[in-house]
């Protein structure tokens, strides 16, 4: 476990220090919670990258500093993982672009994450509160659902948020994905949370239903 963020900046100076390329890092976990304080700790770093150049450079890093490949478990089905590498205390999630073929690494994204750490290789972003709210929706992962609420104590802007999951929708071509986020949030609803955009969610949600209906109705 990670208990402080500076134990994740040390991490990406050693890291920086055997690269030869530059490359943007976009965090979107755990690892955000804790350096705003809305997380005691945090046992991995999820990180999205934007090219396979930049997935293939920094596997390779994480290599070279002793970091191991692991296979991701069934709580990552829903998020088709593409690496996980574990050193010691350290685990790091590592996506390439999407959180494969649901939810992207967008441009509203890029534009909403704020540079942590600038150094010779590698740069740093901080994925908004609203993308990892959004992020930890997808997931099943124990305490996915728990940051979901400290986030929202912290205040999230709802629009951002179901403006995101429709471009992520429209991006990604599988509305199926709507079902699994109302489930979470269906979820956070009875454990007392007020969600602003479950009237136009359900909409999304109902509307899904009825298409699938009418696709399978003369199977």
């Amino acid at each position: 476990m990670m208990a402080d963020f500076r134990q994740i900046e040390e991490l990406f100076k050693e890291i920086d220090r055997v690269m030869h390329t530059k490359i943007k890092i976009y965090t979107i976990g755990g690892a955000v919670l804790l350096e705003q304080g809305l997380k005691a700790a945090t046992k991995d770093i999820d990180i999205v990258v934007e090219t396979k150049k930049e997935f293939i450079e920094l596997q390779q890093s994480l290599k070279k500093i002793g970091f191991i490949s692991k296979i991701p478990g069934k709580e990552y089905l829903q998020m088709n993982l593409s690496q996980i590498f574990q050193r010691g205390d350290f685990r790091i999630d590592l996506f390439e672009k999407e959180v494969c073929g649901r939810f992207s690494l967008s441009k509203g994204m890029i534009s909403r994450a704020r540079k942590a750490i600038s150094l010779a290789h590698i740069e740093v972003y901080l994925c908004s509160n609203e993308d990892i709210f959004l992020f930890k929706t997808m997931t099943d992962r124990d305490g996915d659902l728990t940051d979901c609420e400290s986030l929202v104590g912290a205040a999230v802007e709802w629009n951002i948020i179901i403006d995101e999951l429709k471009s992520q929708i429209n991006m990604s071509k599988q509305d199926v994905w709507i079902t699994w986020v109302g489930e979470r949030l269906d979820i956070l609803e009875d454990r007392g949370m007020i969600i602003p955009i479950m009237d136009e969610l359900n909409i999304l949600r109902n509307k899904f239903f009825d298409d699938f209906e009418k696709r399978h109705a003369n199977d």
